[in-house]
């Protein structure tokens, strides 16, 4: 099973690498792109057997302690088979 981990800024969080390229966007004439939130992508593998409910209860732990700034950031993540 992997589980496929997404980390960005809150959206109360200034995000000036995001701001960058928008403004690069606009000038190479992509007019439809409103807003351009950067942020990580982690792809974690796991042990064969592993459950799909202990699968959810890890990741999630890991993504909140290990992988994220819960102050600036947040997270979502989706388990693939």
């Amino acid at each position: 099973m992997k589980a496929h981990v997404y980390v960005t800024l809150k959206r109360t969080v200034l995000d000036p690498q995001g701001q960058t390229i928008q403004g690069a966007l606009k000038k190479l004439q992509f007019r439809s792109v409103a807003d351009v939130r950067q942020g990580k992508y982690f792809l974690l593998t796991l042990a064969d057997g592993t459950s799909r409910d202990a699968a959810q209860k890890e990741i999630d732990r890991i993504a909140r302690d290990v992988l994220t700034n819960p102050v600036i950031e947040e997270y979502s993540f989706r388990l693939e088979e």
